[in-house]
């Protein structure tokens, strides 16, 4: 599918992503943003985002973001990056309202929802989803900026397993353009701020290993959240880290979002499959990379997870035994 058959006669656009965005929802809500703005004059785009980190401000117009709906009915709803209809943030309305929907992802686990969906659950990212849906030599250095910068995000700066060719291709399609891309690569992924060190500090220090030392999880209580004053989105990357220690198959974080109630990010190396696990949970995401919402201790959802995880470590090692 390209963009202009996703497009067709509309000419009222609202782009929005997934609740708490990250560097693929807000780089490809702008990259399609700034794709119609320069090649469809006929189009009027809005996008809807909820609040997003502060690095990822420095594309341009970001400034003409909007996070709540005033009730304008769109010709055509486009939600990017968001697993299912549910997941939808601050556009949620203009969706439910617009005259046809459609949704472009790269998440295993969507269902297909919309009247148009675009699905690749082999692309490492929506923003290159799209990026193969656009003309390239039309792609201009400011749609190339935010393009890069979700590829960047949701690859880990190229080194998950949801690296492909395709990937590279369309990474270096985009660092030809101009782009200053080891400054987007520093000051969006690499960088972060003082509390954002302490806090993950803390989780690393009080991080477990579990399953014969395949698995290692923590948490971040709301109290701790509180003291060290942060919000949900200062703990991107936490889940990440704990990945890389030796010897680790799969890595879980939790942080607490209300009573009994946990936000969980899952991440794995080669064997385990989170995103099964995350969609048993009523989540979803990537095979390597995935998350859910669970209720009870801290205690109750890591047994709960860690049983569906040592299955699939079990038949593992059984399948390399034949």
């Amino acid at each position: 599918m390209k963009i202009k058959d996703l497009i067709g006669n509309a000419k009222t656009v609202a782009i929005m992503g997934h609740t708490r965005p990250d560097g693929d929802c807000v780089g490809s809500c702008m990259g399609l943003y700034h794709y119609l703005k320069e090649n469809m004059n006929s189009v009027q785009v809005t996008v809807y985002l909820e609040n997003f980190q502060e690095p990822l401000r420095f594309m341009k117009d970001i400034s003409q973001v909007r996070s709540v709906y005033d009730g304008t009915v769109y010709d055509l709803a486009i939600a990017l990056d968001s697993g299912d209809k549910e997941r939808i943030g601050a556009g949620a309305e203009a969706f439910a309202a617009a005259g046809r929907t459609a949704c472009v992802d790269h998440h295993i686990s969507n269902p297909g929802y919309g009247d148009i969906h675009h699905v690749v659950p082999d692309a490492s990212s929506t923003s290159e989803v799209l990026f193969y849906m656009m003309d390239s030599e039309k792609i201009s250095a400011d749609a190339a900026e935010c393009l890069y910068t979700g590829i960047v995000h949701d690859t880990g700066v190229f080194c998950h397993s949801n690296v492909t060719e395709r990937t590279m291709e369309a990474a270096g399609c985009l660092i030809g353009k101009g782009i200053p891309f080891s400054t987007i690569i520093r000051e969006t992924f690499q960088e972060k701020t003082y509390v954002q060190n302490q806090i993950t500090g803390r989780a690393l220090l009080e991080s477990i290993l579990f399953l014969d030392r395949k698995c290692i999880f923590t948490y971040v209580s709301r109290k701790e959240m509180d003291f060290y004053q942060v919000e949900p989105k200062d703990l991107d990357g936490i889940v990440d880290q704990l990945r890389l220690t030796s010897g680790v198959e799969c890595a879980i974080f939790l942080y607490e979002t209300g009573t009994q109630e946990y936000k969980v990010s899952m991440r794995a190396n080669e064997i385990v499959d989170v995103s099964k696990i995350a969609t048993a949970f009523g989540g979803g995401g990537h095979v390597r990379a995935a998350g859910c919402t669970m209720h009870g201790s801290v205690h109750d959802v890591v047994n709960n997870l860690s049983e569906k995880i040592e299955k699939q470590l079990l038949d593992h090692e059984n399948s390399c035994r034949r």
